[in-house]
């Protein structure tokens, strides 16, 4: 790996002649050959799930990273594309060919795919179908890999910078009919006092999940109440006057467990990872902040990589292992808002708890899953010369190459709809378009961004790693963490023992029992 490195950072100084274009392939190919299959047993598995994370906003963000560091960018290599294994996954939904992030989450997490803005449940329940839910009871509800890992003896958290009750943090814990289910407020008349809302599910059905870390604090406090950070009386939500923290920690204590709730980071940073087993963090009303925007003081907000190293900690303690999901949740929201440079940065933090999750775990044990729940309508053109500044305007040789019909300068990453549409489009020269607010021009006036219908990546390492390659159907993914850590419905066929013991030498008769058990399914 080091030649590698020696010979990028001389091309990047002095060119890259033909040749040392042909030393660095074959040494990437000498590198690859000496790659082989962790074929053992996962006893942990991290999910990192970077909500909107298409691979144009991987290639922007490898460029952006790159050029921060005073490069041209595009030899940057991001974290997980270190990892010695990648696969694509198609993201359209049970009735969506553009899906949502609620059932794309829980098609991850879940092993299946489901309808439109339905969280962890199965496709017979349409959005808003609380009827239908009731009346099919356990049969409709998708039980995700983190339930699973739970239920066979593993530690489990969640952690993400949006609200807990969002679309996929939920799909760990919930069964709803809607997303927007998130408190009381929220139910439909029909559904209000039939469906129970996202956050009661949370603390009244899941609070064995030892590890809680996000934003969100609306939907657990009643309306009126005091803020804790603000003071403010009009950002909590729930009807039903429960304050469904205070009932977490009553269930926590009435356990005989070591718990602590805390919504700042001074608490937060104080917490005693080897004295603690439960504990839920509320940092925000709602979404945690950008990472440009997030306060690091006492009353702030720990960072993504921050919550990724405390849960890691906290969990690892289990000697049968833990299950854990990281969302990155701002990549998405800042597409949304067609905010690229918000978006990009909210990618490097993301890639920073990777590193950390790395950096935490033996890569023996662990099985590492980087991955997208969908793209966004979002793309780097313009044959851009080497070097351009990503955030910057098309240069003027690629100008001369393709020039616009209107005769105005344009930048390199556009949205293919959203909030920067105008009728006249705006002249750029002298704009600031890498200023954190800069919002990208879009082809198609709408108030919101749009996900796009592109395959995402799958990036890998670990145990049964190998099994994420070529294209894939995305709920494969949750069949792939059950099975390489022998959980859920592969409990009893993954051959662990066999794995433990002899490696990848276990590998033939584990996939044949597997292959069995399938054929046995479908006969009888």
């Amino acid at each position: 790996m080091w030649s590698r490195n020696i010979i990028v950072f001389f091309a990047l100084i002095y060119g890259v002649s033909s040749e040392d274009w042909t030393r660095i392939a074959k040494n990437e190919l000498a590198n690859a050959l000496k790659i082989k299959p962790n074929t053992g047993f996962a006893k942990n598995v991290i999910i990192f799930i970077g909500d909107g994370l298409g691979i144009s906003t991987i290639n922007a963000a490898r460029i952006y990273k790159g050029q921060k560091q005073g490069n041209p960018g595009e030899e940057t290599v991001l974290e997980w594309e270190k990892f010695p294994n990648a696969a694509f996954s198609k993201i359209y939904g049970s009735d969506k060919q553009v899906p949502d992030s609620a059932q794309t989450a829980t098609a991850i997490l879940g092993g299946v795919k489901v309808n439109y803005k339905t969280v962890g449940v199965t496709d017979s329940i349409k959005g808003q179908d609380c009827a239908k839910l009731v009346e099919l009871g356990d049969a409709a509800k998708v039980k995700s890999v983190i339930r699973k890992a739970q239920n066979d003896g593993k530690s489990t958290g969640v952690v993400t910078t949006a609200r807990l009750t969002h679309a996929t943090p939920a799909s760990t814990y919930a069964h709803s009919a809607h997303r927007n289910w998130e408190s009381d407020a929220d139910l439909t008349p029909e559904a209000n006092g039939v469906c129970r809302d996202i956050a009661h599910q949370l603390v009244h059905s899941n609070n064995d999940i030892q590890v809680f870390l996000g934003g969100g604090r609306r939907a657990f406090y009643p309306k009126n109440f005091s803020d804790p950070e603000t003071g403010a009386t009009d950002v909590n939500k729930r009807l039903d006057n429960r304050d469904l923290v205070e009932e977490w920690k009553t269930i926590q204590t009435a356990k005989n467990r070591k718990h602590k709730y805390v919504w700042k980071k001074d608490d937060f940073d104080s917490i005693d990872e080897n004295n603690v087993d439960y504990v839920l963090g509320l940092f925000s009303p709602s979404h945690m902040a950008y990472e440009t925007e997030r306060s690091n003081s006492g009353n702030g907000e720990p960072s993504l990589t921050e919550m990724t190293s405390k849960a890691i900690k906290i969990l690892q303690k289990n000697e049968d292992g833990f299950v854990l999901l990281v969302e990155g949740a701002k990549i998405d929201i800042a597409h949304h808002d067609s905010l690229a440079k918000i978006a990009l940065e909210d990618t490097l933090e993301f890639e920073r708890a990777v590193k950390e999750a790395v950096s935490l775990t033996n890569h023996q044990e662990t099985l590492i899953i980087v991955t997208a729940d969908h793209s966004h309508a979002f793309s780097l053109a313009g044959y851009t010369k080497r070097g351009n500044d990503v955030l910057g305007l098309v240069d003027d040789e690629a100008v001369e190459i393709e020039p616009p019909l209107d005769k105005k300068p344009y930048t390199a990453l556009v949205y293919g709809n959203g909030p920067g549409w105008r009728a006249d489009r705006q002249n750029l020269t002298g704009v600031a378009t890498d200023a954190n607010d800069y919002i990208q021009q879009s082809a198609v006036p709408l108030e919101y961004e749009t996900h796009s219908a592109e395959d995402v990546g799958i990036f890998a390492q670990g145990p049964m790693s190998h099994l994420l390659h070529g294209v894939h159907e995305q709920h494969y993914i949750a069949h792939v963490i059950q099975y390489a850590a022998c959980i859920g419905d592969y409990r009893d066929n993954c051959d662990k023992e066999s794995r433990l013991t002899s490696g990848s030498e276990s590998l033939v008769p584990a996939l044949f029992l597997l292959y069995l058990s399938t054929c046995i399914q479908m006969f009888f």
